[in-house]
């Protein structure tokens, strides 16, 4: 089996173990406009809405994301000899004084970092993602070539398309059902950072792909759950797959916007 191969069916292994036990959310939609109806726009096209408050549910990896993990503990990460170097050559204190303190809050990383987060439209075409978490943004746009390109930055370029029901392309492994969406997110030009708090490194080479599927438990909670793969040829031996899962929220109760931090 190719690393293709092997990457989509573990992608399918997790989405469907996580959601099995819950109802995959989806909007109902028709069968497109009518005669004179207003174009259609990724935000009028979403087969599902990620917009709301959002808050952190740690389910797994306690140890690497509610408290600083200790030099050397990279359990869970294919790492290349190369990015072991690296790791244990951190030092928190001075990635704080040479202002490179959001090292962990990078796309790569910053949904694994418990906080809550603020999802909007900004336009008809950009999903914007606020964190309160290390105070960053995320911008998911939608086209073909989106992204303002340029120097790396710690949130890169986010590319977005719908899969499933209502959402365009089909045939999605992770979309199936009926009712259901899958937003497909694809980040590159990332700024350097780390992949865990304790110096596990991503390259600016580095590619971010995430699908975002909400899912409703039997006591009628709604959650988000984002599986992402990072790939990075030069510090990973094979893609690092991930699932994260948040709670909605009513509101922004509890929004604490709080700066990055090398040494929490």
């Amino acid at each position: 089996m190719t690393r293709t191969r092997t990457t989509a069916a573990r992608l399918t292994l997790i989405l469907t173990l996580t959601l099995a036990p819950w109802t995959q959310v989806g909007a109902q939609r028709g069968d497109g406009p009518g005669p004179g109806a207003a174009p259609v726009t990724p935000r009028s096209a979403a087969p599902i809405d990620l917009t709301g408050s959002w808050v952190s549910v740690v389910t797994e990896d306690w140890r690497y994301r509610m408290v600083t993990p200790a030099r050397g503990d990279y359990q869970g990460v294919p790492m290349t000899p190369e990015a072991v170097e690296i790791a244990e050559a951190w030092n928190p204190e001075a990635d704080e004084a040479s202002g490179e303190q959001c090292r962990s809050y990078g796309a790569a990383a910053i949904m694994r970092v418990p906080g809550r987060l603020n999802v909007t439209w900004q336009g008809d075409d950009t999903l914007r993602l606020e964190t309160d978490a290390g105070m960053q943004t995320r911008l998911f746009r939608f086209g073909p070539g989106a992204g303002p390109g340029g120097s790396p930055t710690w949130q890169g370029d986010s590319n977005a398309e719908w899969q499933g029901p209502g959402g365009g392309r089909r045939g999605a492994a992770l979309s199936n059902g009926p009712g259901t969406g899958t937003l497909k997110v694809i980040t590159r030009n990332m700024r350097a950072g780390y992949l865990r708090k304790n110096g596990v490194p991503y390259s600016e080479n580095a590619v971010l792909t995430e699908y975002f599927n909400l899912a409703r438990r039997p006591d009628g909670d709604e959650w988000l759950v984002v599986v992402a793969v990072v790939e990075d040829s030069q510090y990973l031996r094979q893609p690092f797959v991930v699932s994260t899962h948040f709670r909605k929220q009513a509101d922004g109760t509890g929004w604490d916007p709080t700066p990055c931090s090398a040494t929490w």
